[in-house]
């Protein structure tokens, strides 16, 4: 059957067009001025995106940067409406027929970028201004691991940093209470999954308080005195100004927002919320998909990859049923480790592993290593089952391939290489590191949040994985397809709760039958997908565009083929919106069958 993604076409909005890059030749004067315009207009889009994304900034070494951060509220946000209409009328004054070919794409990627902010501004998701792994507090909680402190100036740009939490907790107070007075509102499940991370907040463990871990061991260039100063410093605001905002934080959860909290999760069911999911589906998938037609891919690639489980199944010497199989793999001690150092040791074996694999498959790679580490316990909870934290040459902070190491008997061995490979290299490890190397492009370029071409490759990796041999066992591969099942069953279920208004119990049905997730990372998955509307649509519809790309470019070029040479053309510059990728990756097909051998 031919794939609706195909069918529908990935149409990109606001870029009809674009992607096809005018071929006639402007007259050398337009060119130049029209090139000019543009030049002068990325050093401002430049300016602008430092100034109102320090966490970005910060990592590529801006240390201005490392002092702030962001202003969530409403006020700075409908502050960002003036300048980027500024931004777009100047870019829409630019002929694109009269730029290069690189021109012409940074004209239409940033022409993206600035409209996809524009309308999110106006439909105002910050209203859900938490999701079931908690609210304004994690993005500190998340900063603090990769707070580096090597001199004095780092210590005073964290304390900064600290000092301007409290406004951080106001402004999400503040859009969660617009939030509950203009209906937008998490479901209660959503509510009592935060509201725990909240209470946990409050209560720090016996390793302390995460934020106060950045002045755990400080250099010995630092005086002793003057890193006591910074300590007593640090906790003075952990537990004057932080701990009041926190306070603040679970009582608007508790007392406020869960009386009002409806079981019935779904943005289908609040007030505007089909207009903001549809939206926020084009946003993350960077696609003109309708949520109806994302359903729809799911429910092929279900089909799909369940008749592939179905043979790994056999290939394992399973002669019973799926469901058996199923509890089988969700039960046999062979499947699991026994503490967390094992579970950190194999996911690390398996790192080096597929490091080993890269040279064969890409011929360049990023400067920036990375590490195994486990998921600060306060926060495993509810966190996922693994992430990818990016690091920074210019901060000197590696990469992060975060591994939750709690609730052992929910985390299948089984799955841990395909997690392994999309987490870290090939995966996210080495497309976001690529991209922050991307010293020829643009700063907005290598800063670019792109979710389709992001999860996607992530997704592509786990494909590849089968590629490099990582995959050693038909539990392993059949761990494999689980994983790519569990993306399948996003589009069904993501869809389903927010555009058809599906039940929890509908949405969960999908991947308790298809798949070999163990029921606690199904809980947690779902809960995200109730929190956090629109963004697992991006994984598998990236994922598919890729492997299109690369089967149309093994089709056209034959034995001139070239694995390496074709993931280069993919990574080295940095993410981009499908479309526009379709364009970028077509040339390049071009430009390869002219190549003389």
């Amino acid at each position: 059957m031919r794939h609706l993604l195909v069918a529908a076409g990935i149409g990109l909005s606001g870029l009809a067009g674009a992607g096809a890059l005018p071929a006639q030749a402007a007259v050398v004067q337009g060119q130049s001025s029209a090139a000019a315009a543009l030049d002068a207009l990325l050093v401002d889009y430049e300016a602008y995106l430092r100034q109102v994304a320090p966490i970005g900034s910060g990592m590529d070494g801006d240390r201005a940067a490392l002092s702030r951060l962001p202003d969530a509220s409403r006020a700075g946000e409908l502050a960002r409406r003036a300048p980027l209409n500024a931004l777009k009328a100047r870019l829409d004054a630019i002929d694109p027929a009269a730029l290069d070919e690189a021109q012409r794409l940074n004209h239409a990627f940033v022409g993206y970028l600035i409209g996809r902010e524009l309308e999110r501004i106006e439909l105002d998701p910050s209203r859900l201004a938490f999701d079931s792994e908690g609210g304004p507090g994690q993005l500190l909680a998340y900063l603090a691991p990769a707070a580096r402190i090597a001199t004095a100036a780092d210590a005073e740009a964290w304390l900064k940093r600290l000092e301007a939490a409290p406004a951080y907790y106001d402004a999400g107070i503040a859009n969660t209470r617009r939030g509950l007075e203009t209906g937008l509102i998490q479901a209660r499940s959503v509510v009592d999954s935060a509201l725990a991370q909240a209470e946990r907040d409050l209560k720090p463990g016996a390793a302390g308080d995460v934020l106060l871990r950045p002045f755990s061991a400080l250099p010995a260039t630092i005086p002793a005195a003057q890193q006591e100063q910074f300590r007593a410093r640090a906790r003075a605001i952990v537990e004057g100004p932080i701990t009041a905002r926190r306070t603040a934080w679970r009582d608007l959860l508790r007392d406020e927002y869960a009386p009002k909290a409806p079981q019935e999760p779904g943005l289908v069911h609040r007030p505007g919320g089909r207009d903001l999911y549809a939206f926020l589906v084009r946003s993350h998938t960077t696609t003109d998909l309708t949520p109806d037609q994302v359903h729809e891919i799911g429910q092929q690639e279900v089909a799909r990859i369940r008749a592939r489980m179905e043979t790994e199944m056999r290939a394992a010497g399973w002669t019973g049923d799926f469901a058996g199989f199923l509890t089988f793999l969700h039960t046999d001690p062979q499947f699991y480790a026994k503490t967390r150092e094992e579970l950190l040791e194999k996911a690390s074996e398996i790192a080096k592993r597929a490091d080993d694999r890269l040279p064969s498959l890409f011929a360049t790679l990023p400067r920036l290593p990375y590490g195994v580490r486990p998921v600060p316990v306060e926060m495993e909870e509810t966190y996922t089952t693994g992430r990818y934290n990016s690091g920074s040459m210019a901060t000197g902070v590696a990469g992060g391939y975060i591994v939750n190491t709690g609730k052992l008997d929910q985390r299948p061995l089984y799955e841990l290489p395909a997690l392994t490979v999309h987490e870290a290299v090939p995966g996210h490890h080495l497309q976001v590191a690529l991209q922050q190397e991307a010293a020829d492009q643009p700063y907005y370029r290598r800063d670019a949040s792109v979710t389709a071409f992001s999860e996607g490759w992530g997704l592509y990796s786990e494909f590849l994985g089968e590629e490099m041999g990582i995959y050693r066992t038909p539990y392993e591969r059949f761990g494999r397809l689980s994983y790519e099942m569990w993306r399948a069953c996003r589009l069904v279920a993501d869809t389903g709760l927010h555009w058809l208004g599906w039940s929890e119990e509908q949405a969960r049905a999908c991947f308790r039958d298809n798949s070999a997730l163990s029921p606690h990372n199904i809980e947690t998955e779902l809960q995200r997908y109730i929190g956090d509307p629109g963004q697992a649509t991006a994984y598998k519809i990236g994922e598919i565009r890729l492997r299109e790309i690369r089967q149309k470019a093994e089709r056209e070029l034959g034995d001139r083929f070239d694995v390496r040479t074709f993931h280069d053309a993919l990574l080295v510059d940095g993410a981009l919106p499908l479309a526009l990728l379709d364009a970028r990756m077509d040339r390049w097909i071009a430009e390869q069958k002219t190549q003389t051998w």
